[in-house]
């Protein structure tokens, strides 16, 4: 008796589920949205810095071919995302309200219709069921009062001290207790067969209530089945013919790089192919030779024009591939051997995040392009460009930044369980100390009060207050 409500609770469980299934392709739709961002953010960095950096030719475009695919895929991630989220999402809510009605008491419609179908279907036996209990207490109780009036009989019999009215009542007591224990046993036995009786017609109103409870978890399960092989079908990009497509293209264009047509290329327009402009005879002209003043020199350096940056001398322009000229200020030219690491990050220089993004699309190499090069040159080696010790680097490109960030004591708002061995596990209510603040995948670095450093999800801990 009672024993149904597990199979009511599981009416409640399915609401409960479809919920749990929309947080889920929820939290995915929008991990597919951050990925076809991030893609699109590093194609747009990375295509910019290739097309100012130093390589040209068809091993230029292959490079950029990267970029073209990742454009595409993230286009086709958030074609996944708009699925999941307009196709499954919404059949599976949808879903969940027309199969579960809410009440205005709370609770929902099926929920109560599978409890009353199943009291109703026990209450008649459970009433029986009742009797029998109370039957079998009272035969239970006639017989240890048998028993205990048998037992005081016996031992009167051996007791000179009572006389023999005091001993027929005894042994009238042990009759009347013979007598409740028959009655008693009567009664049991016949409203346990009235139990028995009863039984079949109480199993196929329970069996018929609970089959009903079967047909709406089946039209759940097999409802989840269906949305997860389409969820399964937008995910599965393997399929997607314009998924295949993207890295044929990708495959044509690396194939397409060709050496010797680059090399070709570059003799024609940077080497020794290129139109030359060998010395003449010119005559003498006040126009091109006149000095200018130190006043006039120095206004005109405040800002010039220049089609490349150089260390000393006057300049010569050569052909180069792009003739678009670069506009700076004159304090702002640096050494041409003096580069910038990308892959660098220095906190100490008190540079914003966006300022360090922005010198790394500007300086993705030592030299761009259309940089041009002085025509000044001494056999003395302390102009020799290609002996600066800034041209290879004394510094790791790779190490990473020791530079120390403010600690946080933060506190744990759900249990994590690590997946790698630099993550943290921890339980709700933990608290750690943060040490670094969240980077572009939402992971923090932090340390455990035993000592341990590792990394967690952002989004799992609160500060402190």
């Amino acid at each position: 008796v009672g024993n149904y409500k597990r199979t009511v609770k599981r009416i409640d469980d399915g609401h409960r589920l479809c919920n749990d299934l929309m947080n889920c392709i929820h939290e995915r739709a929008r991990i597919e949205k951050v990925y076809a961002q991030q893609l699109t953010e590093w194609a747009k960095r990375w295509k910019q810095l290739v097309e100012k950096g130093p390589q040209y030719g068809t091993v230029e475009r292959a490079w950029c071919a990267f970029m073209s695919e990742a454009e595409k895929v993230s286009e086709l991630h958030l074609e996944v995302k708009s699925s999941l989220m307009n196709e499954d999402f919404e059949k599976i809510k949808n879903w969940q309200k027309e199969a579960f009605h809410k009440q205005m008491m709370g609770g929902f419609k099926e929920t109560k219709e599978a409890e009353d179908g199943f009291r109703k279907a026990q209450k008649p036996w459970a009433k029986k069921l009742k009797e029998v209990e109370a039957a079998k207490k009272a035969y239970h109780v006639a017989c240890k009062e048998e028993k205990l009036a048998i037992s005081r009989e016996t031992n009167s019999k051996a007791d000179p001290a009572l006389n023999p009215e005091q001993l027929k009542k005894l042994q009238d007591k042990v009759e009347r207790s013979k007598q409740d224990v028959l009655k008693t046993k009567e009664k049991y036995e016949k409203s346990l067969k009235e139990l028995d009786n009863a039984t079949p017609q109480y199993m196929e109103n329970m069996e018929q209530v609970f089959e009903q409870c079967q047909q709406f978890e089946e039209k759940r399960l097999r409802f989840f089945r269906e949305v997860l092989l389409e969820v399964q079908k937008h995910l599965d990009l393997s399929n997607v013919a314009s998924y295949k497509n993207i890295y044929r293209e990708l495959e044509q264009n690396i194939k397409s790089a060709d050496a010797v047509e680059d090399l070709r290329w570059f003799r024609a327009n940077q080497g020794p192919g290129m139109s030359m402009n060998w010395p003449q005879f010119e005559e003498w002209s006040a126009d091109l030779n006149r000095t200018l003043s130190r006043r006039e020199k120095k206004k005109a350096s405040d800002g010039v024009t220049l089609t490349g940056i150089n260390q000393t001398g006057d300049q010569v322009s050569q052909p180069n591939k792009h003739s678009s000229s670069l506009s700076v200020q004159s304090n702002t030219v640096q050494s041409v051997q003096s580069s910038y690491n990308p892959f660098e990050d220095e906190e100490d220089t008190g540079s914003t995040v966006s300022e360090k993004e922005d010198n790394k699309i500007k300086n993705v190499s030592s030299y761009e392009k259309n940089q041009s090069y002085p025509t000044d040159w001494s056999d003395e080696e302390s102009n020799n460009p290609f002996s600066s010790t800034d041209a290879n680097g004394d510094t790791n490109p790779f190490d990473e930044d020791t530079s120390p960030a403010m600690e946080v004591r933060v506190r744990a708002l759900y249990d994590y369980e690590g997946q790698e061995q630099d993550e943290l596990s921890f339980k709700a209510g933990d608290e750690l100390t943060k040490m670094e603040n969240e980077d572009e995948q939402g992971w923090c670095k932090g340390r455990l009060d035993n000592g341990q450093v590792g990394l967690y999800p952002a989004n799992y801990v609160e500060p402190i207050q």
